[in-house]
């Protein structure tokens, strides 16, 4: 069997969600399926050396312009030439027109609900995307031999809002084995060093995606601070700065801005270094399809609270504080009891690690594998 996958932003050198999530499929396949060609493509980049050589795959680098006409042009024409029995689009998105058969991984529907804060919000990139997607994603989900999701929450919202049958299949991410309690002091004072983190912090993986909550989580921090005898700062990673101040103006709070640290980039195998050194690990997010950063705070072993909102509760389970996300002062009250209560801190970093064991990047790998060999199997026959 010859099963194409679609990496086309894995080259990039900022990834986010989606490639990571690819990324690690494809290492993972690597490691379990000696047996199957793989050819993956990609659009060239920087980051070229990203995905580890292997016998049994072999990388195509496609040019042909944009997001759109890369995927609807240049893929599918790319997954037929190279005679794949499968192409997997691993981004959201795929080829309207394509020979080849499709599995389709499908993270959210985020951007076909009608929920205003997420439409009226965001940068016109991300509305564009979102144009694209309305657009694309119906006829493509139509096409698709399977459909997979990355959660049990996720599956019911596209279940119910496209009227998918058997054909749809939730996989859960995994977390990178990299995301692991630190004891090595040299590590951890490099990655201080490195991104000049203030030595008592909380840590908010944000970003100006609507979803993210920044402005609420803003609010909850310069409550928490105002109110604490110990002051603490607030690290955001690769934020701008014009966004971050109109945030704090538009909540009353500019004066915050002292105690916020941005790091700017963090490359992915950092990232463990910096959460491993932080007091609390904020993500109240309004809108997630899975949480990948629930879980690799956990397995850092700190203390983390996420929201009681989407698929969040069904991969946190009960080894994180759950708040309301759209209720600032639900958060500062949950960063009181962890900052003020050392039992519970400890409770909390215990619970994460076991349970961030439980997701595997190679368990999503073995789960794939299965799929390619049943839906080639039914095309035999």
């Amino acid at each position: 069997m010859k099963i194409g996958i679609e990496g086309q932003r894995l080259y990039r050198k900022k990834k986010h969600g989606m490639d990571m999530v690819a990324l690690e499929l494809i290492k993972n396949l690597q490691l379990i399926d000696k047996k199957n060609e793989y050819i993956i493509f990609v659009k060239p980049d920087v980051d070229n050396t990203c995905i580890p050589d292997a016998p049994n795959f072999k990388i195509v680098e496609l040019g042909g312009g944009p997001y759109p006409t890369w995927e609807q042009i240049a893929l599918p024409k790319a997954a037929y030439k190279e005679n794949c029995d499968i192409l997997h689009c691993t981004s959201n998105t795929g080829p309207i027109w394509s020979k080849v058969p499709l599995i389709t991984i499908l993270h959210d529907i985020i951007y076909l609900e009608s929920i205003s804060i997420f439409k009226k919000a965001g940068t016109w990139y991300q509305k564009a995307g979102n144009m694209y997607r309305r657009f694309v994603v119906p006829p493509v989900v139509r096409k698709s031999k399977r459909v997979s999701t990355v959660s049990n929450f996720e599956k019911e919202r596209i279940k119910n809002f496209m009227g998918l049958g058997e054909n749809l299949v939730a996989i859960y991410n995994g977390v990178g084995e990299h995301f692991k309690k630190i004891t090595d002091e040299k590590i951890l004072a490099s990655a201080k060093e490195k991104y000049k983190l203030p030595d008592r912090f909380l840590f908010f993986l944000g970003n100006t995606d609507p979803k993210k909550n920044t402005p609420n989580v803003l609010k909850a921090f310069a409550e928490f601070n105002k109110q604490s005898e110990v002051k603490y700062k607030l690290v955001m990673l690769d934020y701008e700065e014009t966004a971050l101040q109109n945030i704090l103006k538009d909540i009353g709070h500019p004066e915050t801005r002292k105690d916020i640290h941005l790091t700017g980039y963090v490359v992915n195998t950092d990232l463990p270094a910096i959460i491993n050194q932080c007091e609390v690990f904020l993500y109240p997010s309004l809108r997630e399809s899975f949480g990948i950063p629930i879980l690799e705070g956990m397995a850092c072993g700190v203390p983390v609270i996420t929201s009681n909102t989407s698929s969040m509760p069904e991969i946190a389970g009960e080894a994180a504080l759950i708040v309301d996300p759209y209720k600032s002062e639900e958060i500062t009250g949950a960063i009181q009891k962890i900052i003020q209560n050392e039992a519970l801190k400890k409770d909390l970093e215990k619970r994460g690690i076991e349970r961030a064991k439980g997701f595997t990047w190679k368990k999503m790998a073995e789960n794939y594998l299965d799929i390619y060999e049943k839906v080639y199997e039914e095309l035999k026959s």
